[in-house]
């Protein structure tokens, strides 16, 4: 017999063997019908796969996000045995489920190209196997003879998998007359899948190496009914109107330039604008918390990244090496050892704790080319950093502060749902992703755990993701249209410390390490515009726009009363335009309309004798006609309290 603990802490002795699956059936039959996978122990399992010994067991539904991974990535396999159906030959690489919804799988078909109509035959032929009601069967595979199967099918791209593998790590699924190399875990059965969308084709290269073959990427997404497919696609839909891509253009935000190079955004006038606003923020929240700013280089010896660790465990995403007098230098791609360097400028002790210093220091990260998305993943990146040196008693007030300061931020920016994901380091992975001390790895993972249930914050956790010298916050923000976006970290640090020789004299009168708060509020510039433009669909909050009024004058007439109104609105700070183009008024309060400028000021021969304005707000018409006094009062206390729309 075995004991099986249940997420409340109860406890059930079951015969070993049994499967997630029938252990869901002895408590309900409507349960067992939702269960798509398991936690066992922490880790995800298919729900049908035996258990042999003690276990900690949650049961997966499409509630839970790893229920909903486990039914996407089993989708992509689904879609797979469709495309190897039709299109016999075909080659794949891996087809992962995605945190943003849905999964993609990249695929070798050859010269083909895939049209529309093969999206949609595709679509009729995953329905067909769906309803087959097939299930995943998992079977652990020798690597000889993992090898001989994919070396008779001519696929080196799963050869190339196989070769990173050892025996016991490899296993197959089936599912119909469908076999793939895979870990899982997987649904039970095809039958899950009710609601089925192919949404794109795109081209990847293998590996994400630009060197490499162009695969075919076919992205797609499912849902165990239609309701909630139907409302997917309508807010997708909504999401191409708020694409920030398509708004950064049409707002004059920032453009891309190939002469300048890929994943290098330039920022134009209008975006220049929203950055100054983000950092004039970020920099009068920081100073009223204890934050002193500074200024660091671009670039820096290699023998600096070396005593950090990035340089052997974040090498691939750093610019290479350049070679100046003899010596080696990187671009900056973090801030982190250049503001220890500055904490050792100068002895510390106990009562200059803690220490926290701020830059909006620019990056530069060699992101793969096949990864880089408008502003979410470029090369070059302005990062609201900080870092806050504490001692251990410290830290909790710290670390909590830092989160508040998160909260602050989303109310402004009228964040309403959001999740803190606490990333783990992977025990297995010690020495090789992870700095090798694990007694501090359980110590300051429980110490960050403890601030985040004291201060009620929602959170989950997450194995594997943690920074490689300690763990992390990411925190995970939802769009107004309910897209889910990577915001920022927050990171403890136990170990740059040591490795940088930082110590402060305590009250002993004896040397102590600090421990080491890496955050970022408000991430980066580039994805934080980027979530905003999608956010407010280009429709930013008058304190944030880059042109606050636009003064429309009726005719040529009125152009020098409109200057005068621009002239006392600017006195004042307030951004304000004048449309002096020779067009008629509908014309220009349309422009003005599509250019999301919060207030239009018309102006006439009524409001020029009573120097007056009329005003107008953005999507709402009309406001009625004001003193020019008035309406630079309203404005001025709008800005000042930054009101969300």
């Amino acid at each position: 017999m075995i004991t099986i603990t249940f997420p409340d802490g109860a406890k059930k002795e079951f015969e070993a063997g049994i499967t997630a699956l029938d252990i869901a059936k002895s408590i309900s039959e409507g349960l067992a019908r939702k269960v798509l996978a398991a936690k066992v122990n922490g880790e995800v399992w298919d729900a049908t796969r035996p258990i042999n010994n003690d276990a900690e067991l949650l049961l997966l539904t499409w509630d839970d996000t790893d229920g909903k991974k486990t039914f996407w990535h089993s989708s992509a396999h689904l879609m797979a045995e469709a495309v190897e159906a039709m299109f016999p030959g075909v080659k794949f690489w891996v087809g992962p489920a995605l945190d943003s919804g849905g999964f993609y799988y990249d695929m070798d078909l050859g010269d083909r190209k895939l049209s529309e109509e093969d999206l949609a035959a595709l679509e009729k032929k995953m329905n067909e196997l769906a309803k087959t009601n097939s299930p995943y069967v998992r079977k652990e595979v020798p690597k000889a003879d993992a090898l001989k199967y994919f070396t008779e099918k001519g696929d080196e791209y799963k050869l190339d998998l196989i070769g990173n593998l050892n025996d016991g790590e490899i296993t197959f699924y089936t599912q119909g007359n469908f076999t793939d190399l895979c870990r899982g875990p997987h649904i039970p059965h095809t039958g899950f899948i009710k609601a089925i969308k192919l949404t794109n084709v795109s081209g990847a290269y293998w590996k994400g190496d630009e060197k490499n073959k162009m695969l075919t990427r076919v992205y797609g997404i499912t849902f165990p009914n239609q309701k909630e497919l139907d409302e997917y696609l309508a807010m997708l839909e909504e999401a191409k109107k708020r694409d920030h891509r398509k708004l950064g253009k049409e707002l004059g935000i920032f453009t891309m330039d190939e002469m300048v190079g890929q994943g290098l955004p330039l920022w134009l006038p209008n975006g220049t604008i929203i950055i100054e606003e983000l950092e004039k923020l970020a920099k009068e929240t920081e100073e009223a918390a204890g934050y002193k700013r500074v200024v660091t280089p671009h670039i820096a010896k290699e023998s600096m990244y070396l005593t950090s660790g990035h340089l052997p465990y974040y090498a691939d995403s750093m610019y290479p090496p350049m070679e100046l007098d003899g010596e080696r230098y990187y671009l900056k791609a973090m801030n982190c050892p250049h503001h220890h360097r500055i904490f050792a400028s100068e002895p510390k002790s106990y009562r200059d704790l803690p220490y926290r210093i701020a830059e909006y220091g620019t990056c530069y990260r060699y992101e793969q080319s096949g990864e880089l998305f408008g502003l979410m993943r470029v090369r070059c990146l302005h990062m609201n950093d900080a870092h806050i040196y504490c001692t251990k008693e410290q830290f909790a007030d710290e670390f909590r502060a830092v989160n508040d300061m998160y909260l602050k931020y989303f109310k402004i920016f009228g964040i309403e749902k959001y999740v803190m994901r606490l990333s783990l380091h992977d025990p297995e992975k010690l020495g090789q992703k992870y700095i090798n001390e694990p007694e501090l790895w359980k110590e300051t993972e429980e110490l960050v755990r403890n601030v985040l249930i004291e201060s009620n914050i929602p959170y989950v956790e997450v194995k594997g993701e943690g920074a490689f010298y300690g763990p992390k916050i990411d925190v995970q923000i939802w769009s107004a249209i309910g897209r889910e976006f990577t915001l920022a970290t927050n990171q403890v640090d136990f170990a740059q410390g040591r490795r940088f020789n930082l110590t402060f004299t305590n009250q002993n009168n004896e040397p102590e390490v600090p421990l080491i708060i890496h955050r970022a509020p408000l991430g980066t510039h580039e994805r934080f515009i980027g979530f905003l433009l999608e956010h407010y669909a280009g429709k930013f909050p008058v304190w944030l726009a880059p042109v606050q009024v636009k003064v429309l004058p009726i005719s040529d007439k009125f152009l020098p009363y409109a200057q005068e109104v621009q002239g006392k609105l600017r006195a004042a700070g307030v951004r304000a335009e004048v449309d002096d183009r020779n067009e008629k008024i509908g014309k220009k309060i349309r422009d003005t309309e599509l250019y999301k400028v919060p207030y239009m000021l018309i102006v006439g021969e009524k409001e020029m004798s009573e120097n007056k304005v009329s005003v107008r707000r953005q999507g709402k018409g009309d406001a009625g006609a004001k003193s020019v006094e008035a309406f630079m009062n309203e404005i001025l206390i709008e800005i000042k309290e930054k009101r969300n729309n």
